[in-house]
């Protein structure tokens, strides 16, 4: 009898289910070529699956079979997805912190400090935090993009030659530059940039050098200039429905955090890669890559001085996306709570040069 009692037990252990994976959609619309989806989804979700040994099990999409780039936001929101990342100037009415806070994109050339800047603002400023619950989003971690260059049909080099250019830009503060010079400012998404410069409605194309590969734009595009028009940030490289961050263990979202923190800086590291190679090869095809000449560069360096910040106190008077102690919720100098903080991890990196730009064990 005491032998059927043990074996009986001993079955039925055996038989028991082993604890349920948690599985979840991860969506990022740029093609998986693209560090934000590549590191930053791709080989993301692998990382997540390693450090958790199975637990978490994120599904991940790239491109737009899921979700429209401006419609990532209310996916997350209506937890058609449980993580996206969605950049901010695409919902400038429903995020308004967050695009106060790119305005300063225009004044930042280094990837690496300000990535990591952009998520402590966006992860400890009371008002930003509130305006990520207000929009249903739980915000875990930034991504950054290399400085935008000109991509163009034909050289755009001095104050002259962009004067008429029909310029696609990200972001209202690059678009008050361009008319400043003489250019014509076209918002239009960055999937769009290929077909607008083969069919001429574009002249040239803001953007990070690396697409001249990622995205082809040396077919059509055989001009750069190496004129820095900013960095993008805006908006969370992973933003979390919020019932669904809450249904996490500790542990869960520990390994989640992790995962985040390495993937913003494999990010960085593939971006400036790919950059060098873009430029490499559209010299290698034939395309022209240009230094600005010093009009040009010194129209971006009086409005970066002076222009930029202007635009960032105009936007933080108008932030008032919600009520907070009787009154409207103020941004209160952004701009300082970013320098500082991209300040001390550009002392950090400083302090470590053998760790720059060493992913081996990110």
């Amino acid at each position: 009898m005491k032998n059927l009692i043990q074996t009986t037990l001993l079955a039925g252990a055996i038989a028991l289910p082993a604890a349920a994976e948690t599985s979840f959609i991860a969506n990022s619309f740029y093609d998986a070529a693209v560090p934000m989806s590549g590191e930053g989804y791709v080989q993301w979700g692998e990382l997540v699956k390693e450090l958790s040994g199975g637990d978490l099990m994120p599904e991940v999409y790239t491109g737009t079979v899921l979700l429209a780039p401006r419609a990532s936001l209310q996916g997350v929101r209506d937890n058609v997805v449980q993580v996206a990342h969605h950049p901010a100037i695409y919902t400038p009415s429903e995020l308004p912190v967050a695009n106060a806070v790119q305005e300063l994109g225009f004044n930042y050339s280094d990837p690496m400090p300000t990535i990591f800047a952009v998520a402590e603002f966006s992860m400890t400023n009371p008002t930003q935090l509130q305006e990520w619950k207000d929009n249903g989003v739980v915000y875990l971690g930034a991504y950054t993009t290399p400085p935008y260059v000109l991509m163009c049909s034909s050289p755009v080099r001095s104050l002259d030659e962009i004067k008429g250019k029909r310029i696609r830009t990200a972001g209202s503060t690059v678009s008050v530059w361009v008319e400043q010079v003489g250019g014509i400012p076209v918002n239009v998404a960055s999937s769009e940039m290929y077909t607008g410069l083969e069919r001429g409605t574009l002249d040239c194309a803001t953007n990070a050098a690396s697409d001249l590969v990622d995205r082809s734009l040396m077919e059509v595009a055989e001009h750069t200039t190496l004129l820095s028009t900013g960095m993008y940030w805006s908006g969370p490289q992973w933003g979390y429905n919020p019932e669904f961050w809450a249904g996490l263990t500790p542990g869960q979202r520990g390994i989640l955090m992790e995962a985040s923190a390495r993937s913003m800086a494999r990010m960085v590291i593939a971006y400036n890669e790919k950059v060098k190679n873009g430029l490499a090869r559209s010299k290698e095809a034939g395309g022209q890559v240009y230094e600005p000449a010093e009009d040009l560069l010194a129209s971006v360096n009086a409005y970066r001085e002076g222009g930029a910040e202007r635009r960032l106190h105009h936007r933080h008077r108008q932030v008032r996306p919600g009520k907070r102690q009787g009154g409207h919720r103020r941004l209160h100098r952004p701009d300082g709570q970013v320098a500082s903080a991209a300040g001390r991890y550009r002392s950090h990196r400083r302090g470590r040069p053998d760790r720059a730009g060493d992913a081996g064990d990110l």
